[in-house]
């Protein structure tokens, strides 16, 4: 399955935030999720599989508690993917900079002449 398949359902972006915050039992991510999405606990578990299964997370049994992790590889392949279309949005990006400075640079000149009087 390629990247953007996995990453393109908005549950498996969600659980994969609630991982990116450090390691988590397979039962608070459903909990999470389930509230979050109404979906069922088997609904959760074949998300979790599908992120597994893609390189996305990983598991390991601790006791009887399954935790769960992000692992980083397949998004840094997203992120070298992502790169040649950066330029698109860096570009504005940096417009929108310079005219933030330039609000705030008129307005303190502004609060100052009017300061003056």
């Amino acid at each position: 399955m390629h990247a953007f398949d996995v990453l393109g359902d908005p549950v498996r972006r969600r659980i994969l935030e609630l991982l990116a915050s450090g390691e988590r039992a397979s039962g608070e991510v459903s909990a999470v999720i389930q509230d979050e999405f109404g979906i069922s606990q088997p609904a959760v578990s074949q998300h979790l599989r599908v992120l597994r299964e893609g390189g996305f997370a990983s598991v390991r049994a601790e006791g009887t508690r399954r935790l769960y992790a992000v692992e980083a590889e397949p998004l840094r392949e997203v992120d070298a993917w992502l790169e040649r279309f950066r330029g698109f949005w860096e570009q504005r990006l940096d417009a929108l900079g310079t005219e933030l400075a330039r609000g705030k640079r008129e307005r303190r000149m502004r609060e100052e002449v009017s300061g003056d009087e």
